[in-house]
């Protein structure tokens, strides 16, 4: 097991957050690099982004076991790096992917459903919450949804350079 920091621009105008590093990124050591970081990959340059100027991070550093959800704890106990990564980088617009990014973030028990369609905000920074991309792999019906929600993520950040 290793730690998996992130990847991307020091300074990005976008922050993706997922969850948690699943078996390939704990043995590559770099975040969505399996099935969902393909698809992650396609969907970001469908919008002309790329991993180069955007930056892509977990909630937590290390894989749980079993590919399961973090428990509070662990989410708590990366608490420290999620924070200073969120310092140094100083995104300005920030896509939440999953429920768990979404909760973590929000402090929230509220339902993914009931956070995606509207902005939040975490730090002072405008938050959108979207499905994450492992689930757009077992139901490929909410593509649509996504791209809705990438393509409103994409106006912000360009609202936000004028």
């Amino acid at each position: 097991m290793q730690v998996v920091f992130g990847v991307g621009s020091e300074h990005p105008d976008v922050l993706f957050i997922g969850e948690a590093p699943g078996e390939q990124e704990d043995a590559q050591g770099e975040p969505f690099v399996g099935r969902a970081g393909q698809l992650l990959d396609r969907m970001l340059g469908a919008l002309s982004w790329s991993r180069d100027n955007v930056y892509i991070m977990n909630v937590i550093k290390c894989r749980p076991p079993g590919n399961r959800d973090p428990h509070p704890e662990e989410v708590h106990a990366c608490s420290h790096w999620f924070d200073a990564q969120w310092d140094l980088l100083k995104p300005r617009v920030v896509c939440l992917l999953g429920r768990v990014a979404a909760q973590r973030v929000l402090q929230t028990d509220a339902t993914l459903a009931s956070l995606r369609g509207r902005w939040h905000e975490y730090r002072g920074v405008p938050v959108w919450v979207t499905y994450h991309p492992a689930y757009l792999l077992r139901t490929p019906t909410g593509k649509a949804a996504v791209w809705q929600d990438l393509r409103r993520l994409a106006q912000r950040c360009e609202a936000l350079k004028a």
